[in-house]
């Protein structure tokens, strides 16, 4: 039986696709169907129904929608609100400015502490993995199993950083470093002293990215990247990084950004390994890639 977690994740990768076909309609049904025991995912199911409303150009449901998560305690960094374009037809709306300005008196960051996991053998050194934008610890956890069986320790960082009360993502680059030294400063004595590889997929890939390539908040030894979401680069790398490996798909979106930072990524020694027909995901044969990258 599917946790509830993993229905969550289920049910909107479904609505992506069918968003992205512009089957609003059909994506709307869907999650009139399937959001039943995910009351934990209010807001941003709300928010999801709420840009499928918006895109198909019914604004009057989007707003209705919205004001009735608030109602029942739902809340969205403003920003969520009032930089997407599926909701610009509210922008001027006064019920939508008010709803957007008790939204933003809700916000609240949440750190918490990371789940570890830990080899069957001693240690050789720890796997640091920040997540993706609106993913957590545990699917992470899942994603990076396989560093276990080359003798690494496992830590699944969460950011403290909120959108809603359960998307978590790394928009602040000072404050990703002082979840990750929060992290660290949890290791268990097995973990002290080995080596660090800083991990990361998509916004936690950029993430683990500033991390290494700054040193900031500790040095690392190497840094394993999936599909990093890269925005500005450091302007230089404070150390040689090893391994040091970037994994994209060729039909990842972002794929693009990646290839326009190809030649300072380089130069900073990373590897860039693009992965034909890949999507925006981890690779189904991820934990092979690893035993070659990290074995």
């Amino acid at each position: 039986m599917q946790s509830a977690e993993a229905r969550y994740n289920a049910l909107v990768d479904q609505v992506e696709v069918l968003y992205n076909d512009d089957q609003f309609g059909t994506a709307l049904g869907l999650m009139e169907t399937e959001t039943g025991g995910l009351d934990e995912w209010t807001a941003e199911l709300a928010h999801l129904k709420a840009c499928l409303y918006g895109a198909s150009g019914d604004a009057d449901s989007a707003l209705r929608t919205l004001q009735a998560a608030s109602a029942a305690g739902a809340w969205w960094q403003p920003s969520i609100l009032t930089d997407d374009d599926d909701l610009a037809a509210l922008q001027e709306r006064p019920e939508f400015q008010e709803l957007v300005a008790v939204s933003g008196e809700r916000v609240a960051d949440d750190p918490l502490p990371p789940l570890v996991v830990l080899p069957a053998v001693p240690a050789v050194g720890v796997v640091v993995a920040l997540h993706g934008a609106g993913l957590r610890a545990t699917q992470t956890a899942q994603d990076w199993a396989g560093v276990l069986e080359l003798g690494y320790g496992l830590v699944c960082v969460e950011s403290s950083q909120r959108m809603s009360p359960m998307y978590r993502t790394w928009p602040d680059r000072e404050r990703a470093a002082d979840d990750i030294a929060r992290a660290l400063d949890q290791l268990p004595a097995e973990l002290n002293g080995v080596p660090v590889i800083a991990a990361g997929f998509s916004a936690g890939g950029r993430a683990a990215l500033d991390w290494a390539l700054t040193a900031h908040p500790v040095k690392v030894s190497g840094a394993v990247l999936v599909a990093p979401a890269l925005r500005e680069l450091p302007a230089t790398a404070a150390g040689t990084l090893s391994p040091a490996t970037i994994l994209i798909g060729t039909d990842d979106d972002l794929l693009e950004v990646v290839d326009e930072a190809a030649g300072r990524l380089t130069s900073f020694g990373f590897t860039i390994e693009r992965l034909p027909g890949l999507a925006h995901t981890v690779p189904t044969d991820f934990s092979s890639r690893l035993e070659k990258i990290l074995g």
